[in-house]
């Protein structure tokens, strides 16, 4: 473990070990840490922001030194490696897999040397970890895709990539919660809100989670609140 200054009230604690990629096990870490900081820190905790083998702890620097926070995470993280990982929660997002929801799917199934339907239960039978959300609020970035359909991004990333895109790049996947730019590989659509600034939570995932897609079809997907 690493803790480093992040600024005059946050510290950033890495929980990877040396030469250690992401991955489940420094996900479930990143878990298990930011489960057990409120309850340690109570009112002296502003804020936590985890990431793929970090989490950036921001503290009431009025009430609390640098120093003791410090002994305080060490402690905190030494107690928990003898604890069980957190499963995490089993989220399922439906996903709508279609050349004309996904503008990549023909061309990555060609890729990887296999049929459609091949990418989609391949896709949709692989369970992911949310390692991270960022770039936009909602953006869960979820690992690891299948080696077989994994793909770089796009040379040339497309002007605006509609809300509920599901796209691959690399070894990760993910859904777009707002219309935005992009360069993944677009092979579907999910119909739910990912990020909604009236809802409580405002983001359904979490670092942590385990997500699934389930397959559906254009009429359950229209039916859900996706956009045509």
């Amino acid at each position: 473990m690493l803790i480093r200054n992040a600024g005059e009230n946050a510290l950033l604690v890495y929980l990877a070990k040396q030469g250690e990629q992401p991955s489940p096990t420094v996900s479930a870490r990143v878990q298990a840490l930011v489960e057990a900081l409120p309850q340690a820190l109570g009112a002296l905790l502003l804020d936590m922001i985890p990431s793929y083998t970090s989490v950036l702890v921001l503290y009431d620097a009025t009430a609390l030194d640098a120093i003791t926070l410090r002994r305080r995470l060490r402690e905190l993280v030494e107690g928990l490696a003898s604890k069980p990982a957190p499963p995490g929660r089993v989220v399922e997002l439906p996903a709508w897999y279609a050349p004309e929801a996904g503008a990549d799917l023909e061309s990555l199934a060609a890729h990887a040397r296999i049929s459609t339907d091949e990418l989609i239960a391949v896709h949709s039978g692989t369970e992911y970890r949310v390692y991270a959300i960022g770039f936009a609020p909602g953006f869960a970035y979820l690992g690891e895709v299948d080696a077989r359909i994994a793909a770089p991004r796009l040379p040339s990333p497309r002007a605006q990539v509609p809300r509920g895109s599901i796209g691959i790049a690399d070894r990760q996947t993910a859904v777009y919660p707002t219309a935005s730019p992009g360069g993944w590989n677009l092979i579907g659509r999910c119909p739910l809100r990912l990020f909604d600034p009236s809802a409580i939570p405002c983001m359904p995932l979490a670092v942590g989670d385990r997500v699934r897609f389930r397959p559906i079809g254009r009429e359950e997907y229209l039916a859900l609140g996706g956009e045509p």
